[in-house]
């Protein structure tokens, strides 16, 4: 028998009842208030979405829009192939992931089973090329190269390849007329990502799952413009799937075409004239390191001096785009990537950095004229320049007594900008510098546009190096402790620079100062910087931003948007000094450093200047520069580790110029065998249905042979410049 009362059972009983009554009270209310917020608060939002459970969309991608070289001749456009692809969302709901379905699809097609399971893999940062970076949603393409019977044995045993598509669609191709590869200029495409997606959905130019990307090159910089708008067909479906009718549809918007300022016939020719003097020097013996140049990569820019515009740009070594359309194999993509390719993706003329060598002088020579020496004055070319117990040389050891600036420009006299570097490095205080030093020759480089991209509409362009104060305290403050740690009083050579480094590595030294007046030291420039400050020599002083695309015309034609030429600066010389050292330049060609590259030239028709250029490297050879330029453009060759600039470059851009200009070896012009004798202004025709006339071109076939004078030059005058 309990003991507890009968009244204190009755108030539990109840306190439990008023508990249970509380918790039921709010339970009812939270659920009240739930279906509030559902059907009132948020209830048409919910309504729209499960509408939307029964729409399903169709995609049809709008075709992108081509580029087009200056008179219409297509760089990159589409062919209709057969494309294979899979479904990982229908694969996925196989027991076995849809392995057996992917070997029996590598049968039919001829492919080994992990090629094509590698193909549908969706890419992480654990997983190597080949594999997806697009949407896990969208069919992965398998293979764009199909033939019909693979196509029709895929459809005509659908019920083998659940989740396999072989359907015609159109595919970048990349033709390259007349065997001008253009490959770092046009880029490439992948598939967007899921990343990508979410960035864009709150842009004016959203992305489908569907959707192919640019990713370097014009691709990547026009891909809003050449991508178009693509079609979204919406069905209404039951809850089975069936189609009950058509909710909307957008229509298929193509994308524009973008001309370009490049001349495929041009192309062609500046990359055959590139890679010909890289196997040439390869031939020729480095008498410094003992053996033949390596001449292991290298680039070429020709642009339009009064505009800015590029009409040839080759880099080397380089690549087959269309290796990417369908998604790119794990040998080509080794072949791209690996350690052993030299990095062929990369765009040497505006990614490629290197010490420009006796180039550079227009700048110093200006530098110069600026802090107040007289460009007509008389400076003292000795064969060596001596700073304390330190010597630097004039190449081959050789003095011109008292000469000119301008004469200094001509046959390339190092020590005389080591004495007026020096000069002014010790009137900006020495080794304990000014509170304001002038800085003449860093100043110039800069108002030059060095050390700052040129803003060329290509994507990842690099800006080089002008290594004055603060580029010294920042570059100190990064290595001290590296250098402190490496440096030894009587070590190495590398040794010996990491202990004078260690010691005062942030001050501007007499060495630094002297090296840096004639391109070397730690001087970095890009051969479409060159380019473009030859041509503001040329145009009398405007910096143009260097200008790929050239109008962007809409798929039906009727828009044309044309780009045009911007400056972005002036250099920071007066008229005077400018027409000296034009005039200093064209003694270069006819009777300075690159006289023998130029015998012959009808200078009294179009003025020819040049300025050559050899780069010392330490632990390398020396990087070859040419730097020219006539009224109408200017053309810069660089080749990394191939010699002499007259050298190794000078006979390659002499024949580009022969191509623009239909001049033979003597001289002589056919205008009927000039390519480009002038700038090409307009536009290339446009139909009435959008498409333009594109003429049809021929592979460049070079004339093998040299006249008799300029090889005899060549084995007499081999210099260094």
């Amino acid at each position: 028998m309990s003991n507890i009362p009968e009244t204190g059972r009755t108030q539990r009983v109840q306190i439990r009842l008023i508990v249970i009554q509380v918790l039921v009270f709010s339970l009812l209310l939270t659920l009240g208030g739930r279906l509030w917020y559902l059907q009132i608060r948020n209830g048409q939002e919910y309504s729209d979405e499960a509408k939307n459970n029964h729409v399903q969309q169709v995609v049809q991608p709008a075709a992108r829009g081509s580029i087009l070289d200056a008179r219409g001749v297509p760089l990159a456009d589409n062919e209709t192939r057969l494309v294979v692809s899979a479904s990982r969302t229908e694969l996925l709901k196989m027991d076995d992931d849809g392995k057996a379905v992917l070997t029996r699809l590598a049968d039919v097609l001829g492919m080994k089973p992990k090629d094509v399971f590698d193909k549908v893999r969706l890419c992480d940062a654990k997983t190597p090329q080949p594999c997806w970076n697009g949407s896990p949603y969208q069919p992965i393409p398998v293979t764009d190269e199909a033939t019909t019977q693979q196509a029709l044995t895929i459809r005509e045993r659908a019920e083998d390849f659940p989740g396999i598509t072989a359907e015609p669609t159109a595919v970048r191709r990349y033709p390259a007329p007349g065997k001008a590869n253009t490959a770092q200029v046009l880029g490439y495409l992948s598939p967007v990502t899921d990343e990508e997606i979410t960035k864009a959905q709150d842009s004016d130019s959203p992305y489908l799952r569907s959707d192919m990307v640019g990713r370097s090159g014009l691709e990547r910089t026009y891909d809003k413009e050449l991508r178009g708008k693509a079609g979204v067909t919406r069905y209404e479906v039951d809850n089975l799937g069936r189609v009950i009718g058509e909710a909307k549809n957008d229509e298929a918007e193509a994308g524009a075409s973008v001309v370009t300022s490049i001349d495929a016939r041009v192309q062609a020719v500046a990359e055959y004239e590139l890679n010909d003097a890289m196997k040439k020097a390869r031939l020729e013996f480095d008498h410094n390191t003992g053996e033949n140049y390596k001449a292991d990569s290298g680039a070429v820019v020709v642009m339009e001096a009064k505009t800015g515009r590029v009409v040839a740009m080759a880099s080397l070594p380089n690549y087959d785009p269309n290796a990417w359309v369908g998604g790119i194999s794990a040998k080509d993509y080794a072949k791209l990537t690996g350690k052993k390719s030299n990095f062929p993706l990369l765009n040497r003329a505006i990614q490629g950095q290197a010490a420009p060598g006796s180039i550079f002088k227009v700048v110093s020579s200006t530098a110069a004229v600026n802090a107040g020496y007289p460009f007509d004055g008389h400076y003292p070319c000795p064969s060596s320049y001596s700073i304390g117990n330190q010597v630097f040389k004039n190449f081959e050891s050789q003095g011109y007594g008292d000469i000119t600036i301008g004469r200094a420009l001509e046959v390339s006299c190092d020590t005389v900008y080591y004495a007026l570097a020096h000069k002014e490095w010790a009137k900006d205080g020495g080794n304990n510098p000014k509170k304001n030093p002038k800085d003449w020759f860093y100043e110039t480089a800069h108002q030059f546009g060095l050390g700052k991209t040129t803003g060329i509409d290509l994507p990842n362009e690099v800006s080089g190096r002008v290594p004055d104060r603060q580029w010294k305290k920042n570059f100190a403050a990064a290595n001290h402790d590296a250098w402190c740690k490496q440096g030894k009083k009587d070590g190495t050579y590398v040794e010996k620079i990491a202990y004078e480094n260690c010691l005062e590595g942030d001050k501007m030294r007499a060495g630094d100062a002297v090296n840096y007046s004639i391109g070397q030291g730690d001087t970095l420039v890009t051969p479409i910087q060159m380019a473009t400050i030859y041509a503001a020599i040329s145009n009398g002083g405007t910096l143009y931003d260097p200008t790929v695309g050239k109008a962007i015309v809409s798929g039906d034609g009727k828009d044309v948007r044309m780009i045009e030429p911007t400056s972005h600066g002036k250099l920071p010389f007066t008229k005077k000094t400018r027409d000296e050292i034009d005039e200093a330049l064209a003694g270069v060609a006819t009777r300075g450093s690159a006289a023998w590259r130029f015998g012959g030239w009808p200078q009294d028709k179009i003025p020819m200047h040049a300025k050559t250029g050899t780069a010392e490297v330490y632990g390398k050879q020396t990087t070859s520069w040419f730097a020219t330029y006539t009224k109408d453009y200017s053309i810069v060759m660089t080749i990394s580790q191939g010699g002499t600039g007259s050298g190794a470059s000078g006979p390659a851009v002499r024949n580009i110029y022969n191509a623009l200009y239909g001049l033979d070896a003597t001289g002589k012009q056919d205008l009927k065998k000039a390519l480009l004798p002038t700038p090409q202004k307009g536009l290339p025709e446009i139909r009435t249905d959008g498409t333009i006339d594109a003429p049809t071109i021929k592979p460049y076939n070079p004339a093998s042979e040299k006249p008799a004078a300029e090889q005899t030059l060549a084995a007499v005058l081999g210099r260094r410049d």
